[in-house]
């Protein structure tokens, strides 16, 4: 990276959306880091540099925004690409597991032949919040026999405690106190 790309603030190609999806939420809209190539370019570049000391085989990406994160990743990084989506989205068998949310439930799956045991997969998503579904990402990949030896987001809200329900390690590149 040059060091106009290193000094770059990625805080300012991020839009803060008040009350969205719902009032009192504040959703940080990536499409605008997205729609800026030269700052996207600058994150995927530095997810990669915090991404490879991992060894990963496989990069999987979960529903659907972190798609947008793991497959231009995976690309830079000379790696394969894993979808985990919601139910009935994939085709084939697949595996899947339910887990908790802070009301009700929800499932994620994969293809079952995705992974093969053994593979190093990262799991990356556009954002962690209070670690749930990140979480059941990677058990998920585990019970399809993966070794998931780190995960990672574009942005991380700490205020939510997400990374500490995570038991592998966590990389992000952008971290909202409040």
């Amino acid at each position: 990276m040059t060091e106009t790309q290193d000094s770059l603030d990625l805080r300012d190609h991020i839009r803060g959306i008040p009350d969205f999806p719902k009032p009192g939420i504040l959703f940080y809209d990536i499409s605008t880091l997205l729609r800026h190539g030269p700052a996207w370019r600058v994150a995927m570049a530095r997810l990669a540099r915090a991404i490879r000391p991992y060894k990963p085989d496989l990069l999987a990406g979960i529903e659907s925004r972190g798609f947008l994160v793991a497959a231009p990743l995976a690309l830079e990084l000379g790696l394969g690409f894993v979808m985990l989506r919601k139910p009935r989205k994939l085709p084939g068998a697949t595996v899947g597991l339910d887990y908790a949310l802070e009301y009700g439930t929800d499932r994620i799956e994969m293809q079952a032949d995705a992974v093969q045991p053994g593979q190093r997969v990262v799991l990356l998503d556009d954002l962690l919040a209070t670690g749930g579904t990140m979480g059941a990402g990677i058990r998920l990949l585990r019970q399809a026999g993966a070794e998931v030896p780190a995960a990672a987001a574009l942005i991380e809200l700490t205020f939510l405690g997400g990374r500490g329900k995570l038991d592998v390690p966590f990389e992000s590149l952008l971290q909202y106190d409040d």
